[in-house]
Formats: C-alpha cells, structure tokens, sequence
C-alpha cells in the first residue's frame, strides 16, 4: 500500500467538510484550506520548504498569510487559528518525498526527477483509468497539506469506491489555454483585477499567471470574402480594421503579463495549433517531470485529449483563478470505459466516427464524467481521428474523451516535428509511470464505472442536423429525413412546412444569371473548424473529390458561398505540395482565413439577392460545414437548417446544391459529356486518401509554419504596445470597458445576498444553450446593443460581431439573451429576444426590462427545462445575467461549464426535484419567488434541499447546486474573483 512510501500518516483535510469539524463555518473552513497561494509551493517539485513565491520575487511565510485572512477575511477564529498552527508546524519536506525518482537516460544522465506511482506500491492504482493516473500524480506531485491535502490522494487512489460518493478534490492543472473571444475578457479581469489589488493598498504585481498561458486569437476572422483568390488578404485586413483595439490589448497582456503567450491573428485554430504545436504530453520543469494537463476557456479544449493530455473545457471565471495559483475543485468523475474494436470501411470517415460516438455516449449519458478509449481498435485510428473524437467531447457531454497515450501518438508528434530527444523523453517517463499504453504487451484490466463498445467496421457515412450535433442521418436516409423535418411540427427535426409549399422553387437574378433556391438548398457550404481541419485525411479527400468533380465536369453553382478555413498554415502547405489546393479553387473553396469562422456563426453576409430570396419567401435554406455545433442561428441567421458534415460531403452537398437528395439513388449532377455523375463517381477511396497523406504531409511543414508562430504577422508585428503594467483604461472604447465587479469592492465578504419576492425576466423550455444566452454573432440593428453603439457614434458596418466585444460589459450586458431564435414561453410562441415585464404587462427586449425591474428594486429569477446552459463555454453567459441583475436560476438541469460559471459569479443554481419542472408544479413565471436560502454562510450545505415559494401559495423543495464547499466560498464572497483578490490583498509580502 501506498502509505509505507509516505513516512507521514494520512490526515483528513484540515477544516474539511466532514461531519467533525461541523463547528465552524463553511466559509472559515474554505479561506483556512483552500486560501490563494501565490505560486506554486516549491516542495511540490523538490521537496524544499515551502516558501510562497511572489509574481514579483517576493517570499511570503504560509504563517502570515493565515494571519493576514484571519485580520481581513473576517473569517471565523478557532478555523484559522487551526489552520496557522497547521501551517506552522507542517513538515518543510514533501509528502511523497520517498517516491520521487530519478529517470535515466539510456546513453547516461538522467532526463529528470518524477514521483512514481509504481513506488506507491498499491495496487489499486493498477486499476485505475490512465485519466484518473494524471489526476492522482498532480495531487501527489502538488500534495503541502495547504492547497492539496494527504487525503485527497487517497480519494483519488480510491476512485472506485469514492467516484460514487460524488468526492471533491483539488485539481492544478499544468497551463492555460485561451482563445480571443474568451481571452480578452479573461485580460480585462485580471487587468481590473490589478486595479482592484490596487485599490485596496496591495502590490498590483501579484496578479500574474503562474502557470503557462497560451492565447491563440482564432475568433475574430470572418467570411467577408469568398471564392476570390484575394480572400485571405481582404479577410485579414477587415480583421485588422475591426479589432485593431482588441489586439493592441492582448499585444499588451503578452508583454504586461508574465508567462503568456499570445499567438497572433492568421496564425490557425487554437485547439489544432494545441495539438500541433502547444501540447507538451510531458513537462520537464526544473528537473521535475509530468504529464501535460491543460484547461480552457473554450469547449473544444478537449481536443488535445487526443493527443493523451488531460484537457477540458472550463468558464473564463475558473481559468482565471486557475492562472493565479488556485486549485480547481472539482466532483472526482465517474470514467466511462468505451472500447473499439475492427476498423473503418473504406470510404468511412473520422466524421462518420465522431458523429456516431457523439450519438451513443448522449444515449448513454456521460455528463460529468470522462470517457477514456481503448481496445484492439485503436491501433487502427490515427491520431488526428482520435483528435477528432475527442474535440467533440461537449457534443456528446462528457468532461473528457481521452486516448491515453501509446506508439501512433508517439509518431504523430515526429511528424508533427517535435524532436526525437522530446519523444524519447515523453516515452521513457510514461512507461515509467505506468502511464503508456502498448498494445503489443498484455492488458491489465481496467476498472471503470460503466462500459460501451462499438465495431469501428459497423460506422455508416452520415450527418447530423439540422439543428443538433448529436441528430445523426445516415446517408441513404437523409432524403426521407428531410422531407420528415419538413413535415413535423417546429422544433429540433421539424420545420411545419405545409405540403403545399414544400416544392416550391424561388427564381432570383444572381448577378445577372438566372438563380433557384427551394427548401434544403444549400447556399453556405464551409470547410471550417478544427473538429476536422486538423485531419489530413478529411482534407485531403475533399480536395481529391474536388479533383474529381472537376475533371467529370462539375461545378458548384455560383451563389452557394464556398469556403474553406484551416487550423494551421500547415494544412495550406500540404494541400500545395499534393498539387490539389487549385482544385478546390475552381470549386470555389477558396483559403478565407485561418481561423474558426463559420462555426462559430463567422461566416459574413449572403449575397443580397440570395439573403432576399430566402426571406421573401421564407425558404429554409441550409447550411453544410464540417464543424461541430449546427445549433439554430449559430451558423447564419438565415440558414435554419445546418448540418455538420466531413469536408468531402461539405464539397460534395455543394456539387449537389440540395440536402434533399439520396446520394446512392440520385445523381449529383451533369458531366461534360452529358453523362449523370453519382456520388460515387466522385469518392474516393481510402487507399487513394492514404497515398496523397503519405506523400504530402511532411514534417518540416509543421516546423516551418509553427517557427514563425508568434512573428509572422506583418499586421501584428505594427502593432504599438503600452509598456505600463495597468491598463489605462479609454472610457470611450466600445471594446475595453473596466468591467464594474470590483468597483466599491471591501475586504469584507458580502455574505449571502436574499432573493425575496423575485420576478421571473424569462420562462425557458429545454435546451438553452450559452448560444441563446450569451451574446455571439452579429449586432441586430434594432437591439439595445445596436442603440447604445449607435448613440456612442459607431457606424452600423462598424458594429462587428458581439464576440470581438467582450471586452465590453456594457455593450454584452445589452446582448445577454438577444438571440433572434429564443423562445420565451411568455410570447405564446413568438420567437426572439423579447419578454414580459410582469407587473404592467409591457412587452420589452429583455435588457430594458431587466433594466426596469433594478430601477424599481426588483431581484430577477429564471425559470428553466433540462440542459440549460449547454453548448460552448462562455463565461459572459453567466456574467451577463449576473449584470442585468437575474439571482438565481431555477432548471431541471445544468450543463456542466455552465453551471460552475454560474456559481463563480454569485448567481445560485437550483434543480427542481427528479421528475418535476415549471409546468408539472404549474408555475406560469407570473408569480413571484423567493428562495428560502439562509442568510448565514455557515447554515448552507452543498446538495441540501432549498424550500421555494410563490406569492400566490405555491411551494416547492429544489435541490441547491453548489456543489462543493470551495463553492459556497465563492457564494459568500459575491464571486470567485472577489475570493481571489481579497485572499491576495489578505497575504502580506
């Protein structure tokens, strides 16, 4: 058993939530065992004493750290005093001392020091998922009995039994990854934040990462420009010309900010430059080595999981207390086992793959937990496949899709040119540690918490629309499915077109040609998304249909916008070396940008003519793209129909111009000598995939491209910077605005705030995504966020994308809940970002009469179905209700991300018992609410149930949803960022 190793008995957390320590507060017992280090303590990598090490070279003593929160915190006093004796008397050497290890190198010397599972001797671990390995050796590795206690190892170790008790422990994951959207109000708050430090008599300097931060501006590029030869250029420049302030901001963080690097526009997607170029596998630190482990501030972070690092998705919130030193807690997860055995039949795709895992895991249900790949198949699945399937982890809801690694992950780091020392070093250190899988060798089983298995030979070309990831169609049944969707009622697979005017053919002037648009015509057909540019083989086999298309005779019509938008300049540099990038220009899928684009709703305006032919007709007109959300007005506001495809049946959807086709019974098109070409005339094979891959993808491609990352841009490099370490802040910028979360801010707490007689501003039904509820896309005119620009002199052309402007809380409090597709069950059926204001009955955009509730005093609530708040990770949909003034949300459930954004901004989250919702307790949103939540910190548990009543009698028990007692922290502090900043101004240097 593991503790001979450790000369130290294990001890349950000081100030734990256990039923011993009962006595004192939550809050207390949170601020003494979870207070903000400084830095990461110097015993976890080499077992000296532990020294809190300031961002600005200061030493700080654990001591008077514990003295200052216990003066200003105003926490309770037995607890820190506990807490002090603790830290004075704790042991200066680390807990797992006896098990760090040298690792030799084979020609002599060591590669460095790590600490050894195997030397734990238990044999539990054994039988733990390779996912849950990396969560144990960061808690061993990390383990000072301050931020990491002895029993969370043990937890840990433990995972079969304690993942069923739903166990917390802390987490410190290895760096940071940001992307635009999500980075620049991460840099705006820790800017404030610096102000804030300020304010309150403290070093400004102490906000710093202290973990290795990559920011990768992706987000910002759209598709102005399509099927041109100069489309790359014009996209950029309008870029430029958009953004110049925001980059100008993140050019600063790169240089005020110590440990962060940004990596500039037209540079690539960030989970494939992630993958190609960022991913460590192992971090070899001061002679301490790891596994690499990363955390996002978008969704798809999940992607590097292919490539054998633990990384998922998390709130800008949780990053940025990530960045400064403190630990994720998190719900120790159940790991679903999913094995694969055969492999893919020719012609099959990765996408195919991904969109029918997708499908199985959300029958299965793997909210919350990870889901980890293995079995004889995954000898026969590359890593960019691999990369794919894990990228659309929150598509299919689970924390994680994880490929430990093994020898194909080790040839795709070769080949994506890391050196050949690096991989030798990433592999002596995980077979070491019991972390590497070889599958030439016998298979310990595994233990997990439930299983599934899937024959890779069984997987059928499809595609999933029209409005959710994980609808799959197959192929040969898309054509009856759509005349389905047609038919049903309006929702997820249904549009209520009356048979009558399903045939229906539009005639439009396109140009000065005659045009056609009917319901299913495709009219954007886009290769975007690192979901599927990161993978040659998809790539390259849709420029190969391209090819064939071309030489039958085939064309893409005219007003179907074209695009094509890669992760990486690596893909540009194999599609021109396999001589095919020429074809996909003369089907008009010409290189855009480099950057996400159309998935991500990028994806610029249609051609009039087409925009107004769809709208006076009211056709539904589709979209085609090989991303990874397809969610209704997320692509286009015009395309109500979006399906997520592989990029040969992007190009191949294109050719045809319909999704109302069957690809095996109907032709695509006429040939040039007149023949009918069928879809199968244009596939290829996978042999013929797999001899282009073989001999266009090199790598010195990545070498060459990822040596310039962060220098060539020539837009960027012109680019001034400020050199001062606070931001001035222009008060008469619409995209850097100081947010106001600290303003007023003391070093006392707030304390649970009441939510007495609360309105409810919206009645939600299921699935509202962070789509509906964030602002994305682009600025209606007629939304309060259009009025306020409009009023501050921006021009409507220079309104941009609510994305490019979350830097500014004022402009996305004003596009919180402005998505023209929301339903409000107070519109009876009306669609848009409108809703009631109770009290007079007046019909207001949602951001004036939330406005008019706080003017009248009024606390807002919402009510919600199932799944609210899934899609991608965006922290302004949290911190945009928070603004507006809603308190609590009330929902049958939570995504994941969602939720814990919700908590790190103040707003409480409750769950209606199992069973029951709005409509079953006959709640109308009329009434009004109040939550009979205590008012002393010290009252509250996580989980317990929370009593709610109505003015008109009704009542009814929901279940609280702070999870974890470092929640309840948060709560009691207004916020994890106040938390944050009143544990740093609380340490005296």
């Amino acid at each position: 058993m593991y503790k001979a190793a450790c000369s130290a008995r294990l001890l349950p957390r000081s100030l734990s939530s256990s039923p011993s320590t009962a006595s004192s507060s939550p809050a207390s017992r949170l601020v003494a065992s979870r207070c903000l280090a400084l830095s990461r303590p110097c015993g976890a990598f080499a077992g000296r004493g532990r020294v809190l090490r300031c961002a600005g070279g200061l030493s700080c003593s654990p001591c008077s750290t514990g003295g200052a929160v216990r003066q200003q915190i105003g926490a309770v006093a037995p607890a820190v005093e506990r807490f002090q004796r603790r830290m004075a008397t704790s042991a200066t050497e680390h807990a797992f001392k006896n098990i760090l290890t040298s690792l030799p190198k084979p020609g002599g010397g060591e590669y460095g020091k790590f600490y050894s599972l195997p030397a734990l001797n238990d044999p539990r671990i054994d039988k733990l998922p390779y996912s849950i390995r990396i969560l144990l050796e960061s808690a061993i590795r990390n383990c000072d009995d301050f931020q990491v206690m002895k029993n969370d190892v043990e937890k840990i170790i433990d995972w079969e039994n304690t993942s069923l008790k739903l166990a917390e422990i802390p987490f410190k994951p290895a760096r940071v990854l940001l992307q635009d959207f999500t980075g620049v109000p991460a840099v705006v708050d820790l800017a404030a934040m610096r102000d804030a430090l300020a304010k309150l008599g403290s070093d400004a300097n102490k906000i710093n990462p202290l973990v290795p931060v990559d920011l990768v501006i992706d987000h910002s590029v759209q598709v102005d420009v399509a099927r041109s030869t100069n489309a790359l250029q014009s996209n950029m420049e309008l870029e430029f010309s958009r953004n110049k302030e925001r980059f100008g901001f993140l050019k600063w963080g790169s240089t005020a900010f110590q440990n962060m690097l940004v990596v500039p526009p037209g540079s690539g997607i960030v989970h494939q430059v992630n993958l190609e170029y960022l991913g460590r596998v192992v971090f070899n630190t001061n002679g301490i080595m790891y596994p690499d482990s990363v955390v996002g501030t978008d969704s798809h972070t999940t992607m590097i999981d292919g490539l054998g690092v633990a990384g998922w998705g998390v709130g800008g919130i949780e990053a940025e207390a990530t960045m400064l030193g403190q630990p994720m807690s998190m719900v120790l997860p159940g790991v679903v086992g999913f094995k694969l055995t055969g492999k893919l039949r020719s012609g099959v795709t990765a996408t195919d793959l991904v969109l029918t895992v997708t499908q199985m895991l959300r029958k299965h249900g793997v909210v919350g937990k990870f889901v980890e790949f293995h079995g004889e198949g995954m000898g026969k699945l590359s890593l960019a496949d691999r990369a794919t399937i894990a990228n659309m982890s929150p598509e299919y809801g689970a924390t994680m899709g994880f490929f430990p690694v093994d020898h194909v992950t080790l040839d795709y780091l070769k080949l994506t040119g890391r050196s050949d020392e690096t991989v030798s070093m990433i592999e002596a250190y995980l077979r070491a540690n019991n972390m590497f899988v070889d599958y030439n060798e016998p298979q310990i089983e595994r233990v997990y918490s439930s299983y599934l298995e899937l024959d890779l030979n069984e997987v059928e070309p499809c595609i999933s629309g029209p409005k959710r990831p994980h609808d799959r169609v197959t192929l040969k049944e898309m054509k009856s499915d759509w005349h389905a969707c047609l038919d049903n009622k309006v929702g997820f697979k249904g549009f209520a077109v009356p048979k009558e005017q399903q045939d229906k053919v539009v005639k439009f002037d396109f140009r000065g040609q005659t045009a056609e648009l009917k319901h299913g015509s495709v009219v954007i057909a886009a290769i975007t998304s690192c979901t599927n540019t990161s993978n040659p083989s998809v790539m390259l086999g849709a420029a190969l249909v391209a090819k064939k298309a071309c030489e039958l005779g085939l064309e893409v019509k005219p007003w179907v916008k074209t695009s094509l938008a890669p992760g990486s300049g690596v893909v540009t540099k194999y599609l021109l070396k396999s001589g095919l990038q020429e074809y996909f220009n003369k089907q008009g899928f010409h290189l855009v940008g480099y950057g996400c684009t159309t998935c991500i709703g990028n994806s610029g305006d249609l051609d009039e003519s087409v925009s107004a032919a769809i709208t006076e007709n009211d056709v539904v007109a589709a979209a085609v793209l090989s991303g990874n959300r397809n969610f209704e007005g997320r692509v286009h506001p015009l395309t109500r129909a979006n399906y997520l495809a592989s990029p040969p049946l992007v190009v191949a959807y294109a050719l045809a111009g319909t999704v109302d086709i069957d690809f095996e019974k109907e032709h695509i098109g006429i040939g040039k000598d007149g023949k009918e070409v069928y879809f199968r005339d244009i596939w290829p094979t996978t042999e013929e995939i797999a001899e282009v891959v073989q001999s266009s993808v090199l790598p010195d491609m990545f070498k060459s491209t990822y040596n310039a990352i962060t220098k060539g841009n020539p837009m960027w490099n012109q680019l001034p910077v400020p050199e001062a370490s606070l931001y001035s802040w222009d008060p008469n910028s619409t995209y850097i605005h100081e947010p106001p979360y600290f303003k007023g801010m003391t070093m006392s707490p707030p304390g649970p705030h009441a939510v007495k007689d609360a309105y409810c501003l919206l009645n939600f039904g299921d699935s509202i995504t962070t789509d509906h509820i964030s602002p994305a896309g682009s600025i209606h005119k007629d939304s309060p966020a259009a009025k306020y620009l409009l009023e501050r002199g921006v021009d409507r052309k220079d309104f941009n994308s609510y994305g490019s402007r979350r830097g500014n809380d004022e402009i996305m409090a004003r596009g919180t809940f402005a998505n023209i597709r929301i339903v409000n069950k107070f519109l009876s059926g009306e669609v848009g970002p409108k809703t009631i204001h109770v009290p007079t009955g007046e019909k207001l955009s949602v951001f004036d009469a939330a406005t008019k509730y706080k003017s009248e005093g009024h606390d807002t609530i919402i009510l919600a179905g199932a799944e609210y708040g899934s899609g991608s990770s965006r922290d302004w949909a949290a911190k945009g209700p928070m603004l507006i003034g809603v308190k609590a949300v009330i929902s049958k459930s939570f995504e994941r991300i969602h939720r814990s954004n919700l908590v790190g901004m103040g707003i409480i989250p409750l769950c209606f018992k199992s069973g029951e919702d709005a409509d079953s307790l006959g709640l109308t949103g009329h009434e009004r609410f109040t939550v009979n939540l205590p008012t002393d910190v010290s009252e509250i548990r996580p989980g317990q149930d929370v009593t709610i009543t109505t003015d008109n009698g009704k009542s009814f028990t929901c279940k609280l949803r702070f999870d974890t007692e470092v929640e309840l922290a948060y709560y009691n502090h207004g916020g994890i960022l106040p938390y944050v900043i009143r544990n740093m101004a609380g340490a005296q240097n």
